[in-house]
């Protein structure tokens, strides 16, 4: 068996994270039960040899280029791994890699984007609920200053006071945001992130944007001084965020049936929500 690494996409919105568990369903654990069914691993849910996964999202979080390497026969295409996987979570691209490869040391980034809703004419809460009143702070004044704190955040940096991390927290961070309807989509990329930075990290953006705070604290965040109290900053919830890429110097190929495969999956699962969101829009508008 030759060393290969994997695309996976997965909706993580029904997992516990992506890292295996002994009590509780996880992507890592639906990935290891579907190769030991395959006969690749001969220890039933135990990780093939040379298995390296590029990150650990956690529970609530998606991804479309999570990649994971290890020694597999030249038969296991995207397609065969997906004949064993749930629709949830779907390979659909693979590289030849080196023997030495590590999916997680040889990234050479690492790009999150998330999703936050925040309608023009709506001010946000995290909850993700608009308030119906006249959202000043979401015109383009909130927008500037949601940009404005993302540029205080771009660079290296200390980010102790965005994780639960003790070590291992000064990062090289570009970060940005753009409109995409009612959404600002906050894009972050780095070599590799810290526990729970990305969704802290959108806390402070939008309690910025909304004038709670002023744009310099984002400074003070950054600063050596530990926060405390009131001015500790909480993770934003987990399922709008998603895993876009994970950078390496390897051309992927894509499997053309399974990537059919999972843009018909996934491509379901929005129908779906969508028509969920518009029955829970049609409950709000009958209570009276």
């Amino acid at each position: 068996m030759a060393r290969r690494a994997f695309r996976l996409a997965y909706d993580g919105t029904g997992y516990r994270g992506y890292q295996r568990q002994p009590h509780a369903e996880t992507v890592e654990n639906t990935l290891f039960a579907a190769l030991s069914a395959l006969d690749v691993t001969e220890v039933p849910d135990a990780p093939p040899d040379g298995y390296a996964a590029a990150g650990r999202t956690d529970a609530g979080v998606s991804a479309v280029r999570q990649t994971v390497s290890f020694d597999a026969p030249p038969w296991l295409t995207p397609a065969a791994l997906n004949g064993e996987l749930p629709a949830d979570v779907r390979a659909w691209a693979s590289a030849d890699v080196p023997d030495g490869f590590h999916a997680q040391y040889d990234a050479r980034a690492r790009v999150y984007e998330y999703h936050l809703h925040a309608p023009r004419g709506g001010a946000t809460h995290r909850g993700g609920d608009t308030t119906g009143t006249d959202g000043s702070e979401w015109t383009d004044r909130g927008l500037r200053r949601a940009r404005d704190a993302l540029d205080r955040l771009s660079g290296r940096h200390d980010v102790h006071n965005l994780t639960p991390d003790d070590d291992g927290t000064e990062r090289d961070i570009s970060a940005g945001c753009k409109r995409d309807g009612p959404f600002l989509v906050c894009r972050f990329e780095a070599g590799g992130f810290p526990r729970e930075f990305v969704r802290r990290a959108v806390t402070l953006v939008e309690r910025v944007a909304m004038g709670e705070r002023d744009p310099s604290f984002v400074d003070r965040v950054l600063s050596a001084e530990p926060l405390s109290g009131p001015d500790g900053i909480g993770p934003a919830a987990p399922e709008p965020l998603l895993l876009c890429d994970v950078r390496y110097d390897v051309a992927f190929e894509r499997d053309p049936a399974a990537v059919e495969s999972a843009r018909s999956v996934f491509g379901t699962r929005r129908v779906e929500r969508l028509t969920g969101a518009r029955v829970a829009g049609r409950i709000g508008e009958e209570i009276d």
